[in-house]
């Protein structure tokens, strides 16, 4: 998949029919849907469409912007005088402890907030072009279309488009190749002779839609024709881009940023600087193809047609779209943003505590490819993760939790204190490593070792001992997963302090079994504060003893220390108890896509399928999957799409249905007889 990247995909023995699984779940549109268009791509671009197949009702999807995004369209907005400022120009929020004083990009300070926000919008992903159907060189609007049906062949990448415009029938085929950032249109039927192509392009936004349509004098796009096409040079301030259209008849220029086109069959190729010619829509058509059946035929795949349940075809049908839009939108040579690449979330950034969740699925499933690829980000941004650390006299990499492709942790009032990401990439490289064939193994660790010891050498110096306990504390300033509690009163929270003692315990593995010098992170480890319990119960944090009347809503996280991953130091019985608590009085309202597959997976863990699967498939505005397959966070205007969520139930459903640790079989599926369901080619979760 993707953007002429090639990834290796385990192979198995196919006895499922992968076509006919797939297929079952194509998206079937018979209406403009604003919540949930319909996209194509490759993991390093994508191209989000109408039911015109194109772009055409741009207008009337402000839920859901239509934008072509890719993974190195990013522009930065210069500040006042042509300033590009780093984190020495911002104040720092300071915090006084015993120990030290520390300081973060927190709090936006007087004069100086116009660096924290630059800083936090700086930069922001691009929306490449719009590309629309006009009849009679007119706009077309929704009550010119009748008599719709669109349906996105999940296994081909094909979006086919047939509808009626002003008394006509017309068909529109939309495709993006595996291989390269190019896409391809065709444009038939009786309509075709009437309807031309209009290709526009916006000034960069931060925006959801990363569209600014108002500022054309800020950049420029220059036109040449070449022998068998168009080129486009787009430049936005310092950035740029081009756009290669082959197959284009009676190109003009309309405006300073718009042309038309009249166009059977064309494509549209896009780079940084070079895009590929030569591209038909036929080779597009046959190279997306190839590319999706190649990863549908591999990897791993779950059945559950012989399933009884009323709620078996939802969850095989939220499985299979969530592969198709994680591979599109998540699989590329960056950490994700939590909306893909399909519209702005802030500002476009990714948040790394999201990356596991958005493709720590693809090892489980038989496709480390997918996630390998990205690591590559890791060790580009290595030299800012020590500075990270460096700034507030911490030994190794600290990973930001909010940044773009230069690696620079955003300024905020939570992203510079969260810390539940740093052993994401510790868990990310053992995932691949173990799904490697065994010959490989070694010289994969190898390669990764150094991003093991940054980050282990990291989370080795950030505990502070306790001199009244004796032991090591997670100790503020941080804020923990479940983001509603105060920075200086975060003490010791649950599902960190298990984190930090199974990333630990995983880089100790590694150093011991490439003889390296596993330094202290063996006695940290066993150092570490135990989980703090209250009256029988795991609270948030250890200066928290209300967490289950004044802090339940967002992320009940303490639950995640014993389902993302085990913990020797949690008590089975006090988990199911405080799972019992935390499911009876949450505000379900404000759990997000992602907490349902993670509370799944502990409720699971604790050998109770029948809660597991009632939770993940709990009927809540957060946990909704829209016609696309997209999770749907009902109620946030920012947030039409959550990938997250769809990578989140991939990560959930191995340990569901293939089982933990020693443990194998079907262990989240409930023991009533309703859940026969065939899989292959999904290891299970290996703790």
């Amino acid at each position: 998949m993707g953007g002429g990247t090639t990834s290796a995909h385990i192979m198995v023995t196919v006895m499922i029919d992968r076509k006919r699984l797939v297929r079952r779940h194509n998206p079937l549109l018979r209406a403009p849907d604003a919540e949930s268009p319909l996209t194509v791509g490759n993991g390093e671009f994508a191209f989000t469409a109408d039911v015109t197949g194109l772009q055409t009702l741009y207008d009337e999807y402000r839920i859901f912007p239509l934008c072509a995004m890719s993974r190195w369209g990013w522009h930065t907005e210069p500040a006042e005088g042509g300033v590009r400022y780093t984190l020495d120009d911002v104040v720092m929020t300071r915090y006084e402890t015993a120990e030290r004083t520390f300081a973060y990009a927190v709090n936006p300070a007087g004069e100086n907030g116009a660096v924290y926000d630059w800083l936090r919008h700086n930069p922001h992903r691009l929306n490449l072009a719009r590309a629309a159907l006009l009849w009679d060189g007119g706009v077309i609007r929704r009550e010119d279309l009748a008599d719709i049906r669109q349906e996105l062949d999940l296994y081909s990448g094909e979006l086919r488009s047939e509808f009626t415009v002003r008394g006509r029938r017309a068909r529109v085929r939309t495709v993006c190749a595996q291989s390269a950032d190019v896409l391809g249109f065709s444009v038939e039927g009786e309509a075709a002779e009437r309807l031309s192509v209009s290709l526009s392009f916006p000034y960069g936004s931060r925006r959801k839609d990363a569209s600014d349509w108002q500022s054309g004098e800020r950049h420029t796009t220059a036109a040449a024709a070449g022998k068998n096409g168009v080129l486009l040079k787009r430049r936005l301030d310092g950035d740029g881009y081009a756009v290669w259209i082959e197959g284009a008849e009676g190109f003009e220029r309309t405006g300073a940023h718009a042309f038309v086109f009249r166009g059977g069959a064309f494509t549209l190729s896009f780079a940084p600087e070079a895009p590929a010619e030569g591209w038909t829509f036929e080779q597009v058509l046959r190279d997306s193809a190839g590319g999706w059946e190649r990863f549908w035929q591999t990897g791993g795949a779950a059945d559950f047609s012989g399933a009884k349940d009323p709620r078996a075809p939802e969850l095989e049908r939220r499985a299979v779209l969530s592969q198709y839009l994680t591979a599109v939108q998540c699989a590329g040579s960056q950490p994700p943003q939590e909306t893909g690449l399909s519209c702005n979330s802030w500002y476009g950034k990714f948040h790394l505590e999201m990356h596991l969740l958005h493709a720590g699925w693809f090892p489980l499933w038989g496709r480390a490819g997918l996630l390998e690829r990205s690591l590559v980000w890791y060790n580009d941004i290595l030299g800012k993760a020590r500075e990270n650390a460096a700034r507030n006299g911490f030994a190794g990499a600290r990973w930001p939790k909010m940044t773009g492709p230069e690696g620079i942790d955003s300024p905020s009032r939570i992203a510079p204190l969260l810390i539940w990401q740093q052993p994401h990439i510790l868990y990310m490289l053992e995932l691949i490593r173990r799904a490697k064939p065994e010959e490989e193994r070694r010289a994969f660790m190898r390669a990764h070792w150094l991003l093991v010891r940054e980050t282990a050498r990291f989370m080795g110096s950030f505990p502070r001992p306790n001199a009244r306990t004796g032991r090591l504390d997670l100790a503020p300033p941080l804020i923990p997963a479940q983001e509603e509690h105060a920075s200086e009163a975060a003490l010791n929270p649950v599902f960190e302090l298990c984190y930090w003692r199974f990333g630990l315990g995983l880089a100790v593995k590694w150093a011991k079994m490439l003889g390296e010098d596993a330094e202290n992170w063996g006695a940290v480890r066993e150092a570490l504060a135990d989980p703090p319990l209250r009256d029988g119960l795991y609270i948030a944090h250890q200066s928290c003893p209300d967490t289950f009347t004044a802090f339940n809503r967002d992320h009940p996280s303490m639950l995640y220390g014993f389902g993302l991953i085990p913990c020797g130091r949690i008590d089975g019985e006090a988990m199911s108890r405080t799972a019992d608590r935390a499911l009876a009085c949450w505000d379900k309202s404000t759990l997000w896509g992602w907490d349902f597959a993670l509370c799944a997976m502990t409720l699971t863990r604790l050998g109770r399928p029948e809660a597991a699967m009632d939770v993940l498939l709990s009927d809540t505005p957060k946990n909704s999957y829209t016609a696309s397959g997209n999770n749907f966070q009902r109620g946030r205007d920012d947030l039409p799409l959550y990938l997250p969520g769809n990578g989140a139930l991939l990560f959930a459903l191995p340990m569901l249905l293939e089982g933990y640790g020693e443990t194998r079989g079907r262990p989240g599926l409930p023991k009533n007889g309703l859940w026969e369901i065939e899989t292959e080619g999904i290891s299970p979760l290996p703790y």
